[in-house]
């Protein structure tokens, strides 16, 4: 009988509780199924802008993959899907915040009132709880994860945010994927520059300037392409640091 029990729990190797998907790998390790997601991404999601008159028509889809994180039991995740499952859960609802103004939306900020920003909004149906973006970014990724990459990840569908990616986070690929984030935004001359002896740096090295340990030379120095990071190098000791507006316009298509 003790055999019987044994063969039937390794067997069993997909777990579906309501809508949600579980796949469990080995004994212990726990991942999410984002498939819905990621279908919606690709469909939706171009070089960063994002069709949000495409998710308006899918928002049913969307509903249905939030169903799926709200499910999720985010201590039965090891570090690297929690990681990702928090990631990819303030992207899919900043998403489905936008959707509740739009079209008439032209920026995030549009979605607040004088009472509160719209990322105090308690929307985010998560382990039981109905939360904030703020609460996700500063209470749950930024604090636990310590990973100032993360800043490139998530996305608050603005035109100056780090654009918002065409497939979901997954803890499999997470730290190859948030250095892909990380170099696309540092390299791109849009959005980072170098001129002379400025650097001219998007506004969230300010913002966030601790989590950067206070060095934004030394994290261009880690992420920059070999020419960025020559000349950067080169002048080390004389750069000045200067900040780029802020477009909150709406980062649709």
């Amino acid at each position: 009988m003790k055999t019987k029990h044994f063969v039937m729990a390794a067997l069993s190797s997909i777990l579906i509780f309501g809508p949600v998907l579980l796949i469990s790998r080995g004994w212990s390790q726990t991942v999410v199924d984002h498939s819905i997601y990621s279908d919606l991404l690709k469909k939706y999601v171009h070089q960063g802008r994002i069709d949000y008159r495409g998710f308006k028509t899918e928002e049913a889809h969307l509903d249905q993959y939030l169903n799926v994180l709200e499910g999720v039991d985010p201590k039965s995740l090891s570090r690297n899907e929690q990681f990702a499952f928090y990631m990819n859960a303030y992207n899919a609802w900043t998403i489905k915040l936008i959707l509740s103004g739009y079209p008439g939306v032209k920026s995030i900020k549009d979605l607040g009132n004088i009472f509160k920003s719209p990322w105090e909004k308690k929307i985010c149906r998560i382990d039981g709880d109905v939360i904030t973006l703020d609460d996700i970014e500063h209470k749950i990724l930024r604090p636990r994860f310590k990973d100032p990459r993360v800043h490139f990840a998530i996305n608050c569908a603005a035109l100056s945010c780090p654009p918002l990616g065409d497939r979901p986070y997954m803890g499999s690929t997470l730290d190859r994927q948030l250095d892909d984030s990380t170099r696309m935004f540092i390299n791109n001359p849009k959005r980072n520059n170098l001129k002379g002896d400025t650097l001219y740096v998007s506004k969230i090295f300010k913002w966030f300037r601790g989590d950067f340990n206070d060095d934004v030379i030394g994290f261009f120095l880690k992420y920059a392409n070999e020419d960025l990071k020559k000349e950067l190098a080169a002048k080390k000791g004389g750069i000045k640091i200067k900040y780029l507006h802020y477009d909150w316009g709406l980062n649709g298509k």
